[in-house]
């Protein structure tokens, strides 16, 4: 039997033979999530050996629903390591080398390694390849100083995805390299930037003469922009959505405020107004998740296409409607943050219980939808040029050396 076309009854049997053999409500989840990455079952797009059997990404949903059929412990992805699974996974697999491949993908799956990604800085906005951290080789390592900022989930992990740049000599685009680096490294300084939500999920990372091994650098010199693109357009597509049953997510949280709704707080005009409303936001969720499962779907390893920007741009704006539309359903209530709003570094699952607050602490948490992973501005621009071929910005830096780029004191 090949596995690349394994019937979807046969994945179903191969699913329950690791139930059989190790059971989520019977396991920690190291020992499970190890399991399954021994079946081929983490990502079943990834070759074998690697957490998977070579298959097309939708068939991964087909192993979800057997756990979730047979198990009352499931264990979500993005919940155990967003960074890691959604970008590092495919960054790794594509760009890394064997033994990267046979040291990382494990502990990134089972979640006993955190992930975070080490892009953004003060100074170079939505323009990654702007960027000004150096690296600067010497011997076989390299020493890397400068900032990173926006960086998620930085206070909790091992490794960093980090481009830095190695070559100030040439085009912007040209002089970066894409390094694995271990965050406790010597040098290394995370700081925490709290956000609205009075969370710290958010960090900036300070690194003062850190030194990097030389084979921790993933693809080639100068390769930076290119992997860097890999982590981008993973992530767009890891952030768009298609995971879940319809009806599932945010706007099934919509959907219970609005059955425990204060009746007598609407009239029949307002109620008829916000069924419709509430009705528009149901169909385009469910485009959205249709969206996100077109973009997966095609999926083996390797890089994205653009399209994954429109579920990214879709999910940004159509989920700030909806927990604004949650916060109108509860009215007068929403206005008011539970006693107890604090200043913390969250844990991956420091989130509310109640329906309430969870709906409130998420349309706080909503506004950095359309920032983070790419800004809308940027998804647009995205889609504009790569997807409908429209003509790109202009762009006086093209071929001008990055180190006779005016910048900003």
């Amino acid at each position: 039997m090949s596995m690349k076309t394994m019937s979807e009854a046969e994945l179903r049997e191969r699913t329950r033979a690791l139930l059989a053999e190790v059971h989520p409500d019977k396991v920690d989840r190291t020992t499970f999530r190890r399991a399954q990455f021994d079946h081929g079952l983490a990502w079943v797009r990834f070759p074998e050996g690697h957490g998977g059997l070579g298959l097309t990404a939708n068939l991964q949903q087909i192993v979800n629903d057997e756990i979730r059929k047979n198990a009352k412990t499931f264990y979500e992805d993005m919940a155990i390591n967003p960074i890691g699974i959604g970008m590092g996974g495919p960054v790794v697999l594509t760009h890394g080398t064997e033994e990267m491949k046979k040291r990382l993908l494990r502990p990134l799956f089972t979640g006993e390694e955190i992930w975070c990604q080490l892009f953004s800085e003060p100074g170079a906005g939505s323009d990654v390849a702007g960027l000004s951290t150096r690296a600067v080789r010497d011997g076989d390592d390299w020493i890397v100083n400068g900032q990173k900022v926006w960086t998620t989930l930085a206070h909790l992990s091992k490794w960093g995805m980090l481009v830095a740049r190695t070559n100030p000599d040439v085009p912007k685009h040209e002089g970066m390299s894409y390094f694995l680096l271990d965050m406790q490294s010597p040098g290394v300084e995370v700081r925490p930037l709290y956000q609205i939500t009075g969370e710290a999920e958010f960090n900036e990372i300070f690194m003062t003469d850190v030194r990097i091994p030389g084979d921790r650098i993933l693809g080639h010199e100068g390769d930076g922009w290119k992997v860097a693109i890999t982590t981008l357009m993973n992530e767009r597509t890891s952030l768009g959505g298609g995971g879940g049953s319809r009806g599932s997510g945010p706007i099934a949280t919509l959907l219970r405020l609005w059955k425990n709704r204060e009746k007598a707080a609407f009239t029949q005009a307002s109620e008829a107004v916000m069924r419709d409303r509430i009705t528009q936001l149901h169909i385009e969720c469910e485009l959205l998740r249709l969206t996100g499962m077109r973009a997966k779907a095609g999926l083996r390893s390797g890089i994205p296409g653009p399209e994954g920007s429109v579920g990214k741009l879709a999910m940004a704006e159509i989920n700030k409607r909806l927990w604004e539309c949650s916060l109108d359903v509860m009215g007068s209530s929403s206005l008011l943050y539970e006693a107890g709003y604090e200043l913390k570094r969250p844990e991956l699952h420091g989130r509310a219980s109640r329906v309430e607050e969870h709906a409130k602490y998420q349309f706080l948490r909503s506004r950095a939808n359309s920032i983070e992973g790419g800004t809308s501005e940027v998804m647009r621009n995205i889609l504009g040029e790569r997807v409908l071929g429209l003509p790109g910005e202009p762009r006086v830096d093209k071929n001008v050396p990055w180190k006779d780029i005016p910048r900003g004191v």
